[in-house]
C-alpha cells in the first residue's frame, strides 16, 4: 500500500540535492565554444593592451590612416585686369595651361587625405571662411629672377588680391643694385655694403634665411623704411665682433635699442611703433653693425610673401647660411608654403663643367630638407628653371642650352621624394623655343637670360594659375593612386 506522507518525504530528500547541482551549474562559466583549446602561449613581456573598447566597436577594422576631409567647395577667384591682358599675352606667345604636379603625401584607403600642398590650402580655405586669425606667410627662395621681387610680386599681388594682404614682411636695408624697384627695401643713406651667398668668394659673416647682410661703412648710416600702418616690426642683426649699435626711431623717438656684446650671434630686437608713423628708421650709430633684416606686416589675416632671392644663386649655395640663423629665422616667420624657384643657374654650371648631376641633386636635397626641418608645417613647391638660349650672334645666338632637361628631371625627382608639388614653368611658358619667342617680342633682356617687364609678370601670372587651379581642383577628394608620389628615378 502506497504511504503518501513517505512518498512526500523522499521526494523533498532527492530534490534537495538536485537542486543545489542545479545551482552550482548554472552559477559556474561556460566553457569556451571550442572543444579543440590550443596550448597556451609562453609569456613574453610586453606592454599592456589598452582597454578594449565597446564590441560595437571592436568589430570596425582600424584606418591605415584618417579619412579624407569632405570635398570642399572651392571657387576660383575671378581674375584681375592685369592676370586678363597676361592670359592674352600668354596666348599670343604660346603659353600652355599650367598644371601642378601635387603629390599625395597622406593616402587614406580610397582616396588622398592630405596632398603636399594640403596646410596651405587649408590656409587659404580659413580666409576664404573668414576663420583665419593670423596672416598665411610664403617665403620664396630663389635666384636673380626673383632677386629684385619680380614674378613672385605677382604671385603676392594677386592671391593678396584675392585673399587679402597683410603686408610685406621680410625687408632689406637697401637694393643690392642701384637700380630695380623698392617695394622690398629701405632708402639707405649714407654707407652700407651689401654681401650675398651668392658672391664667388665667401663673406666673412654667417647669413640668415635672406642671403643677404648689409653691413655699415660709415657712422649713422641710416635706411628709412615707409609704413602702412604696421602696429609693431623686427630688427634681425648679427651681434658681430665690433660691430657697434643699432637703434630703431620713428617721429623723432628712439623705439628700440641694441646691446651688442660682439660675440657673432644672430639676435632679434622686437619693437612697438606708434600709432599713425609714416616711416621708420634703423641707423647704425658706428662701423661695422650688421643688419640682417627687417620684418613689417600686419597682424590680420591675409597673404604674406617674403622675396628671399639671391642673384647667382643655386641650392647648394643657399646651404651657405648659417644653420643655426636659417632655422631660427624661418621658424620665427612660420610659412605656410615655401616656394624653391631655382634651376637656372644650376643648368649653367653644368654646362661649364662646374657641377655635375650628383651635386645639383645633393644640393636641393640638403636644402629642401633644411627648409622643411625649420618648417615642419609648411607645403613646398618647387618650380623647375624657364627656358633657357645660348647668347651671343649669329645662327647659335637662340639655340637652346643644354641640361636643361636634365635639371628638370632631378627637380621633379627630389620635389615629389621629398613630399613636396612641382611645377614645370619650362613647359607651361611653351617649351623649346619659348624663350626665343619672348625675345621677339621683346621682354628679354640684352644678355638673354633674363626676362622683363610684361615677360617677368607673365611667369608670375603661370605660377598663381597653376596654385590657383590645384587649390579648386584638389576641393574635392582626389583618387589615391594618381596623386601618390615615388622616390624612385622619374624619366
Amino acid at each position: 500500500m502506497f504511504d503518501a506522507s513517505r512518498a512526500r518525504r523522499w521526494t523533498g530528500f532527492l530534490l534537495v540535492p538536485l537542486l543545489g547541482v542545479l545551482t552550482w551549474g548554472l552559477a559556474r562559466p561556460l566553457p569556451e565554444p571550442s572543444s579543440h583549446r590550443r596550448p597556451r602561449a609562453k609569456r613574453t613581456a610586453r606592454t599592456p593592451a589598452p582597454k578594449a573598447p565597446p564590441a560595437l566597436l571592436a568589430r570596425a577594422p582600424t584606418p591605415k590612416a584618417p579619412p579624407p576631409p569632405a570635398p570642399i567647395r572651392r571657387t576660383r577667384p575671378a581674375p584681375s585686369p592685369r592676370a586678363l591682358r597676361l592670359h592674352q599675352l600668354g596666348e599670343k606667345l604660346g603659353t600652355l595651361a599650367p598644371a601642378m604636379e601635387n603629390p599625395c603625401v597622406l593616402p587614406s584607403e580610397e582616396r588622398c587625405a592630405r596632398t603636399a600642398l594640403g596646410p596651405f590650402f587649408d590656409s587659404l580655405d580659413a580666409l576664404t571662411s573668414a576663420t583665419a586669425t593670423t596672416p598665411t606667410v610664403i617665403s620664396a627662395f630663389g635666384n636673380s629672377l626673383i632677386a629684385g621681387d619680380r614674378i613672385v610680386d605677382v604671385v603676392r599681388e594677386e592671391l593678396g588680391g584675392a585673399f587679402g594682404d597683410a603686408g610685406r614682411g621680410v625687408l632689406l636695408v637697401d637694393r643690392l643694385a642701384p637700380y630695380g624697384p623698392r617695394a622690398r627695401a629701405g632708402f639707405a643713406q649714407g654707407e652700407w655694403e651689401p654681401r650675398t651667398l651668392g658672391e664667388m668668394q665667401l663673406a666673412p659673416l654667417p647669413f640668415g634665411i635672406s642671403g643677404v647682410y648689409h653691413q655699415s661703412v660709415s657712422a649713422r648710416a641710416r635706411s628709412r623704411f615707409t609704413l602702412e600702418g604696421e602696429p609693431r616690426g623686427t630688427l634681425w642683426w648679427l651681434d658681430a665682433p665690433e660691430g657697434g649699435q643699432l637703434s630703431v626711431h620713428s617721429q623723432g623717438q628712439v623705439l628700440a635699442t641694441t646691446e651688442p656684446q660682439g660675440d657673432g650671434q644672430a639676435r632679434t630686437l622686437a619693437f612697438d611703433i606708434p600709432a599713425g608713423a609714416r616711416a621708420l628708421d634703423v641707423v647704425a650709430d658706428g662701423k661695422g653693425a650688421v643688419v640682417l633684416g627687417v620684418v613689417l606686416q600686419r597682424p590680420r589675416p591675409g597673404i604674406v610673401l617674403d622675396t628671399l632671392g639671391v642673384p647667382s644663386s643655386d641650392a647648394s649655395l643657399f646651404l651657405r647660411s648659417n644653420e643655426d640663423i636659417f632655422r631660427a629665422q624661418l621658424a620665427e616667420r612660420s610659412p605656410r608654403l615655401m616656394l624653391f624657384i631655382l634651376g637656372g643657374n644650376e643648368a649653367k654650371r653644368l654646362e661649364w663643367g662646374r657641377s655635375n648631376l650628383e651635386e645639383v641633386e645633393e644640393g636641393l636635397r640638403d636644402f629642401v630638407r633644411r627648409a622643411r626641418a625649420a618648417a615642419p608645417g609648411a607645403a613646398c613647391l618647387v618650380v623647375g628653371p624657364i627656358d633657357a638660349v645660348r647668347g651671343g650672334t649669329g645662327p647659335q645666338r637662340l639655340v637652346r642650352r643644354p641640361y636643361l632637361d636634365e635639371v628638370i628631371t632631378v627637380e621633379r625627382k627630389i620635389a615629389l621624394a621629398e613630399g613636396c608639388a612641382f611645377f614645370d614653368i619650362f613647359s607651361a611658358m611653351g617649351g623649346e623655343g619659348s624663350l626665343a619667342r619672348f625675345v621677339e617680342a621683346g621682354l628679354v633682356h640684352d644678355d638673354l637670360v633674363h626676362p622683363r617687364g610684361q615677360g617677368l609678370d607673365l611667369l608670375g601670372q603661370l605660377i598663381t594659375d597653376a596654385l590657383l587651379s590645384a587649390w579648386v581642383d584638389s576641393g574635392g577628394a582626389s583618387p589615391r593612386a594618381a596623386l601618390t608620389p615615388t622616390t624612385e628615378a622619374v624619366p
